[in-house]
């Protein structure tokens, strides 16, 4: 194009594929036209962006000035003009890149959209493809475009309805450089001249643009939030902090229980700030969190709650992501497969993970507030995300016989640590709460040997331990398993001595045992000799390989249809009532009494379980002992 061609009135065809773009966009629905002061405030920042750089690197241009964005709205002539002072553009730029020139960003625009779906467009999309411009045919029937390059002395007006054509014309009474776009605005469009919905939109989407967005007549800057994520971390205070996190929770007077910031150069390059919650809303009743991790683009926001940035479990953190390496708008399908998003959320969970180490071990309090409130959701990880379950599994903590406390505060690693040299297994025990759980018969053999025990008190446990199977290769054994692999007590000391003393059974235990089996029947599948008991008389195991008793309760609360477990009665032989039963075992006429104890112990054991047994079975059998001990005792109540 000519210069004597630039200062004439000219006119010109839209290609065909921008004629379909701007008959999608104004017929949009209403609820996306705020996109379109996002994109024309984005293109402005765009533009100052280069202004700024020009005058870093041209003397020309030093003396470039203040770098602004100015909204004017016009209620009374429906108008709504965005104003920038940045590197404008020349008569040849206008042609080039408002219609005449085929980009190949429009016809991929309207590829992305499938024929059925173009009526309800996911219209978000548009400034990944470099024609966000043309959103503003969505909220005004008339735009004009007035554009002064800093290279040229006069300027160009570009003006169009968003039919067929648009026009080219001089305007030579342009004083400065930069862009004006004046949106003669539809008339379902009028709240686009509101100074209200404007700073709502800005707010909401621009906020963060590194030059101040202006509204006039007053000049107030809208855009008041400083974007720290991009400041080093030495020169943010916490009060900014406090700020921001205020500013994207909406929670005006919280603190956050800590930050994070991070700032990657290497292989991609992003800025983030995550920010912890002091309260976990989802233990207070409140419904499912959404992610709270919005993702921006050069500073420009491409979606809140952006779930490709974090795995669901840590979807508690509220902040911010900003990437340089990353076009505007890209869609919820692109962002699954970019490999930018992948790299970034790899190492924001190292991060994070990195930080949690860090609490532990310099800040133990706010680490011990942070599992109260959010443990279980690390928990949930552990099942859920394979690749990372490792590292999970360090910061995961639990109640513990180690202490009376009843805080969930051991960690797997000093578990480890306290283990005896010959101990194989690291071992737990689940139950409805920590009352039951110290009651269990199965924890005898651990405190006489001061064993340590993890103590699952929530049922998410259960499914970690079963999830994570094993902890620096340690099986995690629940202690009312049959398969146990207790270390040995030291064969000469006194616990070694004391145990062999006291589980030698009486001559008739083993006829006790098999008088149990005929009583109980396949109720359980197997009577035997109990190794891990030192007081009560029996207790009930779970064969190898067979769902912990805590799990089976779980699982059958949550309506899970799942087979009865066969378990396995464990008998104590040094238990004083087992002994004297051993002892009546001689006679056959006490056979009967033996079996209805026999049952009576298994009734028992499943009590302690919080497990019923057939009530009108165990009623009647009580009642047949009151009645056997009353008949013993009536000669000396009639004396």
């Amino acid at each position: 194009m000519t210069v004597e061609h630039a200062r004439e009135r000219q006119e010109f065809a839209f290609q065909a594929e921008i004629k379909q773009l701007l008959h999608l966009l104004s017929h949009s629905l209403y609820q996306s036209r705020e996109i379109a002061l996002r994109e024309l405030i984005s293109n402005a920042s765009d533009a100052l962006d280069k202004m700024r750089f020009l005058s870093l690197t041209d003397e020309s241009q030093r003396e470039a000035g203040p770098l602004e964005i100015v909204l004017e709205p016009s209620e009374a002539d429906n108008r709504l003009i965005i104003r920038d002072n940045g590197v404008g553009m020349t008569h040849d730029e206008l042609a080039t890149n408002l219609g005449t020139i085929a980009h190949s960003g429009s016809g991929e625009f309207l590829k992305s959209l499938s024929d059925e779906a173009k009526g309800k467009a996911d219209l978000s999309l548009i400034g990944q493809f470099g024609v966000g411009f043309y959103s503003a045919f969505m909220i005004a029937d008339k735009v004009v475009v007035r554009t002064r390059s800093y290279r040229e002395e006069g300027g160009s007006e570009w003006e169009s309805e968003g039919t067929g054509r648009f026009t080219i014309q001089p305007a030579d009474d342009l004083p400065t450089r930069g862009t004006e776009i004046i949106l003669h605005l539809k008339d379902d469009a009028k709240d686009f001249t509101s100074p209200h919905r404007l700073k709502e939109i800005v707010k909401r989407y621009s906020s963060f643009v590194p030059h101040p967005i202006k509204l006039a007549p007053e000049g107030e800057v809208i855009n008041d939030q400083k974007p720290i994520w991009v400041e080093p971390k030495s020169q943010v205070t916490d009060e900014q902090y406090q700020k921001f996190y205020q500013h994207l929770s909406h929670h005006a007077d919280e603190k956050p229980l800590w930050h994070l910031h991070v700032s990657v150069d290497s292989p991609i390059q992003f800025h983030a700030v995550l920010f912890c919650p002091p309260t976990n809303l989802e233990r207070l009743g409140f419904p499912r969190l959404e992610h709270g991790v919005s993702l921006c683009a050069k500073r420009i926001l491409v979606q809140n709650d952006c779930r490709e940035l974090l795995p669901e479990y840590l979807r508690f953190l509220f902040g911010l992501v900003d990437s340089e390496d990353l076009p505007l708008n890209v869609s919820r399908e692109t962002l699954q497969d970019n490999t930018v998003i992948r790299r970034i959320r790899a190492s924001l969970l190292k991060s994070v993970f990195d930080r949690l180490d860090q609490l532990a071990k310099d800040q133990p309090e706010v680490f011990q507030t942070f599992t109260d409130q959010f443990g279980v959701l690390l928990k949930e990880g552990a099942i859920v995300d394979p690749l990372q379950r490792e590292r999970l599994a360090k910061l995961l903590r639990f109640a513990s016989s180690h202490t009376d406390e009843a805080k969930l505060n051991v960690s797997l690693d000093d578990y480890v640590s306290r283990m005896p040299e010959d101990q194989k297994r690291i071992y737990f025990l689940g139950g409805p709460d920590l009352a039951a759980i110290k009651k269990n018969p199965n924890l005898e053999i651990f405190r006489k040997r001061n064993l340590e025990v993890l103590y699952l008190t929530d049922p998410i446990d259960e499914f970690v331990m079963n999830a994570l199977g094993t902890f620096a290769g340690k099986p995690l054994t629940s202690i009312d398993s049959d398969d146990l692999e207790l270390p040995e007590a030291p064969a000469d000391s006194e616990d070694a001595k004391t145990e062999a003393d006291e589980s030698k059974p009486e001559p008739g235990f083993s006829r006790v045992l098999e008088l149990f089996r005929q009583a109980i029947g396949d109720r359980v599948r197997d009577v035997r000799e109990s190794k891990r008991l030192t007081d009560s008389p029996c207790c009930l195991v779970n064969a190898e390989g067979a769902l912990t008793t805590q799990m089976q309760r779980v699982l059958k609360m949550a309506n899970q249809d799942i087979p009865e477990m066969s378990r396995i009665l464990e008998v104590n032989p040094s238990s004083p009532i087992i002994r004297r039963l051993s002892r009546l075992s001689a006679n056959a006429e006490h056979d009967d009494f033996i079996k209805r104890c026999g049952l009576q112990l298994w009734s028992n054991a499943l009590i302690l379980e919080g497990v019923p047994p057939d009530a009108e079975d165990l009623v009647a059998r009580i009642q047949t002992f009151m009645d056997e001990a009353a008949e013993k005792r009536s000669p000396l109540i009639l004396s």
